[in-house]
């Protein structure tokens, strides 16, 4: 999903630093749900944008708009749609077109919402500096601060405030939070945190899917996941690099490897991939 293909040209010259790139991506793209914050109502045919998956095919529509370099930053009714996968998918690429270890971490922001961890995805890259891997959301930028009352820094963003999906898991299962503060708009709950484990999982395994792709052990009711082998997967999605092998073993298991063809739950309808 991160491969820029065909497009990859385009990522030449860009700035090599994690805080401007995002602000690269921030300039070419806008979020769905969050257009009328910078003024911008979307047509039918933006709001489908959020419904790409690969980077190729994002880098494509963006500079069949515009041909200009992708430092130019795009007026905000002209940006390619979509939601926090789509700009940390792109944040993402960048960093590994430019040599810099980095993956898209599926979960839980705690900054959206007020007593809610809301359904998010952020960057996850490997700071030499500090030999450490940071969270970094590359869709906040100064409106979205404001908007949100954010106090941190989006380019290090706090464990607590973005709960990747297995410690969500874990803490739920554990006692220690509300599975029903976990998910988005009337979705809550353990099923929907489960979703997010396996999205998370096939991420780190190099398949970015949409937020809304269903497929495998994914469910839609609490009673009907099997616990044991979620509580499993959470473990190991907590702590990628020690569970190396594992990770890669449970992402061969069917309820777990993307198939290819996964239900749209937003448009309800199968696609093929």
């Amino acid at each position: 999903m991160s491969d820029p293909g065909r497009h990859a040209a385009l990522f030449d010259g860009l700035p090599r630093d994690t805080g401007t790139l995002a602000e690269t991506v921030q300039g070419l793209m806008i979020h769905q749900h969050i257009a009328p914050a910078y003024g911008v109502t979307l047509s039918r045919d933006q709001q489908a944008q959020s419904h790409v998956r690969a980077v190729e095919t994002i880098l494509g529509d963006i500079v069949a708009r515009d041909g200009r370099p992708l430092s130019a930053a795009r007026a905000p009714n002209a940006r390619q749609v979509g939601v926090c996968r789509h700009f940390t998918l792109l944040h993402v690429a960048m960093l590994r077109t430019q040599g810099v270890p980095a993956r898209a971490r599926c979960g839980f922001g705690a900054y959206f919402e007020k007593n809610k961890y809301i359904d998010h995805w952020v960057t996850e890259y490997w700071n030499e500096a500090r030999n450490c891997w940071v969270l970094f959301d590359a869709q906040i930028d100064d409106r979205q601060r404001e908007l949100f009352r954010i106090g941190f820094d989006p380019a290090d963003v706090p464990r607590d405030q973005f709960v990747v999906a297995g410690d969500a898991w874990s803490l739920c299962r554990g006692g220690s939070a509300d599975p029903a503060a976990f998910g988005i708009l009337d979705m809550h709950g353990l099923w929907f945190i489960a979703g997010n484990v396996i999205r998370d999982i096939a991420a780190l395994n190099n398949r970015e899917m949409l937020p809304w792709d269903l497929w495998g052990a994914m469910r839609r009711q609490d009673s009907e996941l099997d616990l044991g082998f979620f509580d499993r997967l959470a473990i190991v999605s907590r702590a990628p690099d020690a569970h190396v092998d594992e990770l890669s073993a449970l992402y061969r298991d069917e309820r777990v490897s993307v198939p290819g063809t996964v239900f749209n739950a937003e448009l309800n309808c199968q696609q093929e991939l």
